[in-house]
């Protein structure tokens, strides 16, 4: 019998102002899976979009302060971005709209970054994600007026959560499905797991084909989740922005690290750490350690650290389970 990675079948396509790939280790379930990836992007982008004006989000931040009827989708991501706020003590807000518009970042970042002109408006802290009414009961969502949500921070990555489980559940075989770094695998993995490769340095227009692995790792289980400074970053005048956004100052976080990967159960709970990582820089080892997640965090000058168990750059191992 041929290895099993000889029988991975793969597709990828754009999606999500990123890549979406899926790899299945049934070629045959290969077709299935696609569709089943793209209707779920499709739903999550039309719950989710910061940028579409028929999109759920665009009717909850444009209501002026009134409850609005929502879909079980959009409760579900906005419940995660909420319970991130919570975990992350506030660091990962969902709340950060408004400051990324005063930022630039006010329509997809492909077009936004075309714009390089000076800002014209000061930076604005987060609206404060306590102030979001989620009533799941009556499946309503009440957003202060001049308050903007921005669920990128956990969408993406809930989107590759149930993705994975729904082409596993449709189809039986094992199963990996990457939203540009976000990843998610289940079911049964290939013989020695899932092939990962590892990269901190690459930039928005770098895909699948051009990106150079720092290191590959093997994952049989669970989320993978990086974040970066790098993949959207822009300029606007003299100033070099990105979108991680600190919500104490409404400006981009100022850290020690350019990237950071995560392992976890989830691609939602890998995702909600790296990001807070970057955020709380230093601060960041002691707390994945504490928490017993395996990360790679690497610094501005490229230096390498890991932590609670990630394996040191080089041979192939599993960071999680």
């Amino acid at each position: 019998m041929p290895p099993a990675t000889m029988t991975i079948a793969a597709r990828t396509f754009p999606a999500l102002g990123t890549f979406a790939t899926v790899l299945v280790a049934d070629p045959d379930a290969l077709t299935s899976a696609r569709d089943l990836l793209a209707a779920e992007l499709d739903a999550v982008d039309a719950a989710c979009s910061r940028f579409r004006a028929d999109s759920e989000l665009w009717r909850v931040n444009h209501a002026r302060g009134r409850p609005v009827p929502v879909s079980p989708l959009f409760a579900e991501a906005l419940a995660v971005a909420l319970d991130a706020a919570e975990l992350t003590g506030g660091d990962v807000d969902p709340t950060c709209g408004q400051s990324l518009v005063r930022l630039g970042y006010d329509r997809d970042f492909a077009q936004a970054r075309r714009h390089t002109g000076p800002l014209r408006q000061p930076p604005m802290p987060a609206g404060g994600w306590r102030r979001v009414r989620l009533d799941p009961e009556r499946a309503e969502v009440q957003v202060p007026a001049g308050v903007l949500l921005d669920l990128g921070a956990t969408a993406k990555a809930l989107a590759a959560d149930r993705a994975a489980g729904a082409i596993q559940a449709a189809t039986g075989c094992g199963v990996l499905v990457n939203l540009g770094g976000d990843i998610r695998v289940a079911g049964d993995p290939p013989d020695g797991g899932w092939r990962v490769g590892i990269t901190d340095d690459a930039g928005f227009d770098a895909s699948t084909a051009s990106i150079e692995p720092r290191q590959v790792i093997l994952i049989n289980d669970g989320g993978l989740a990086t974040s970066s400074t790098l993949g959207r970053a822009w300029r606007r005048g003299d100033a070099d922005l990105h979108h991680i956004i600190d919500p104490s100052t409404g400006q981009p976080a100022r850290s020690c690290w350019r990237t950071v990967s995560v392992a976890a159960a989830s691609c939602v709970d890998a995702n909600i750490a790296s990001t807070a990582a970057i955020l709380r820089a230093e601060r960041a080892i002691g707390w994945l350690d504490g928490l017993r997640l395996p990360a790679r965090l690497v610094r501005h000058d490229g230096a390498v650290v890991t932590v609670a168990g990630w394996p040191a750059d080089g041979p192939e191992t599993a960071p999680a389970g």
